[in-house]
């Protein structure tokens, strides 16, 4: 009976010991700017760290400089919205545990003048056609981000090398800074509609294009692979993914709103 007693406090002090471990550790999770400029993760870090007493680091870039990130070991989690480039970083065996979490859509803003008559359309393909055809100028965010590469699909099923066009203005920025140069030159952009919805320097910008399926911008988060780099803290991370996969943090995405308007949209396969 001593025996068996002795062992339930010795159980009781391992766990609490690592409990109080788990409190003390910080992951850092790379990520997208627009993620970050939504303000998403201001509203959502602070509920999954209550919870756990796990800190999270926020490193906000562009989907391909974050999953560079990744590939070098500097992240321990990866929240990006690029389908095909988490699909090759999973199969190089960069990434694990892969899992859908949220989306929301892009939109084409622009002038309300909208001289490219892009409002009249309901093709993105075509509205960026129209918009090649004019003289308002685009702003690309040209930072190898999830917006970025869907951008350049939409210009090469245009079948247009938007580098060959004068009006093709490249930012080098994340999505906010983009905006705001949109806004200063009263051009047009592809933005994420989480960032444009928080976005307050608008000018004479808005949206002049929507709805296209095709506009459709998913999320995914994974686990930089411990077996490539072993420093990664993998119980730490995978609590993270358990929880903004789990019906908790799927309801404190879905709870993240602006002026009433929904940002994101859960998407977990649960």
């Amino acid at each position: 009976m001593a025996s068996r007693f002795r062992q339930l406090i010795i159980g009781f002090c391992i766990t609490l010991l690592g409990s109080i471990a788990l409190a003390d550790e910080a992951i850092v999770v790379a990520s997208t700017t627009s993620t970050d400029q939504s303000g998403l993760f201001g509203f959502i870090l602070p509920r999954f760290e209550a919870k756990t007493g796990i800190k999270v680091k926020v490193v906000a870039l562009g989907t391909g400089q974050a999953l560079d990130t990744g590939r070098r070991g500097d992240a321990d989690v990866l929240l990006v919205h690029d389908r095909a480039a988490e699909d090759k970083f999973v199969a190089e065996g960069f990434g694990i545990e892969r899992r859908d979490v949220m989306y929301n859509d892009f939109v084409i803003v622009g002038p309300k003048s909208d001289a490219s008559r892009v409002k009249t359309t309901t093709d993105v393909v075509e509205g960026f056609r129209r918009i090649a055809a004019g003289t308002t100028p685009f702003i690309s965010r040209s930072d190898k981000s999830g917006t970025h590469a869907a951008e350049l699909r939409f210009w090469k099923d245009a079948g247009v090398d938007p580098k060959a066009w004068a009006g093709y203005k490249e930012a080098g920025a994340g999505m906010g800074p983009t905006l705001n140069m949109s806004a200063a030159m009263g051009g047009y952009t592809l933005a994420d509609r989480g960032t444009w919805l928080s976005f307050k320097n608008r000018q004479d910008i808005e949206i002049v294009l929507a709805g296209d399926k095709r506009l459709f911008n998913p999320y995914g988060v994974m686990l930089v692979n411990p077996a490539k780099h072993p420093h990664v803290k993998k119980e730490s991370g995978m609590k993270f993914i358990d929880w903004i996969t789990s019906r908790e943090g799927q309801e404190v995405i879905a709870a993240y709103k602006i002026n009433g308007e929904q940002l994101f949209f859960p998407d977990a396969k649960n």
